[in-house]
């Protein structure tokens, strides 16, 4: 593929997100020419707008679509105008999600619900939505944004924990599906990751936390970013349905 790559990325205003759009779009080595992006997000229009003047110098084409992900209906309208205004798409990082924590006996059929139709519909729905594109171009780079708490499991966060496993299940059956038409379909696991969501964590649980990570910290959003980069980059070519842990060595 020649020319600025084209990605979209979703739940791209905060965290983990925000990092992977402004590692795309600042993207100038490894194997990857810059990526005109396209970002989905769903409340924060003030952080959208932070975000396109902080990359609109950057030489690159950024836009910003406000959608729920979970919505196929608003997927398809959102790709349509994404892949109008990029030209296409090449690469689709599969990354909102949220979290409605709580012991399964007092959590809500709502709370789990609204977790797997944010966490693991939303990937469905914008995977399906790019796959025509991709196909007919023979090209294509996804990665999905899973967690490591998908491989080990995590008390209290049973409807998380289902969502993302089912991210990295969704990413294999499509890895396989895909390989033929030179399309790649990875995931991400982060491990404690410093993001809104662990913002919410204690002094002591937080203290807990690093005790299990080898590297003795937490990551930071650009960690993820970094890794995605390269699984969207011409380096990683030969590398579909895998799953790559970035946790400072906490699942090892």
């Amino acid at each position: 593929m020649t020319g600025n790559k084209k990605a979209i990325v979703t739940g791209g205003t905060r965290g983990i997100g925000r990092a992977i759009v402004k590692e795309l779009a600042a993207k100038s080595c490894c194997g990857v020419l810059l990526s005109d992006v396209a970002f989905i997000y769903n409340s924060c229009d003030e952080c959208a707008e932070e975000i396109i003047q902080e990359i609109s110098d950057s030489g690159t084409k950024i836009y910003a679509f406000k959608a729920d992900v979970s919505d196929y209906e608003q997927t398809e309208e959102t790709v349509k105008a994404a892949i109008e205004k990029l030209g296409g798409v090449d690469i689709l990082i599969n990354n909102a999600g949220i979290t409605k924590d709580n012991l399964l006996l007092r959590m809500q059929e709502k709370d789990f619900d609204d977790v797997i139709s944010a966490n693991l519909k939303s990937v469905f729905n914008y995977t399906k939505a790019v796959l025509k594109t991709m196909i007919r171009q023979r090209y294509g780079r996804i990665v999905n944004i899973a967690s490591v708490v998908a491989l080990v499991g995590n008390a209290g966060q049973s409807n998380y924990v289902a969502s993302k496993a089912g991210v990295i299940g969704f990413t294999k059956a499509m890895a396989r599906e895909l390989a033929s038409r030179n399309i790649t379909v990875n995931a991400v696991a982060p491990g404690f990751i410093q993001t809104d969501m662990t913002e919410k964590l204690s002094d002591e649980q937080r203290e807990n936390l690093v005790k299990t990570i080898p590297l003795g910290r937490m990551g930071c959003p650009e960690d993820i970013a970094k890794v995605v980069g390269f699984l969207c980059s011409n380096y990683a070519d030969y590398i579909t349905g895998q799953v790559i842990t970035v946790d400072g060595g906490m699942t090892m």
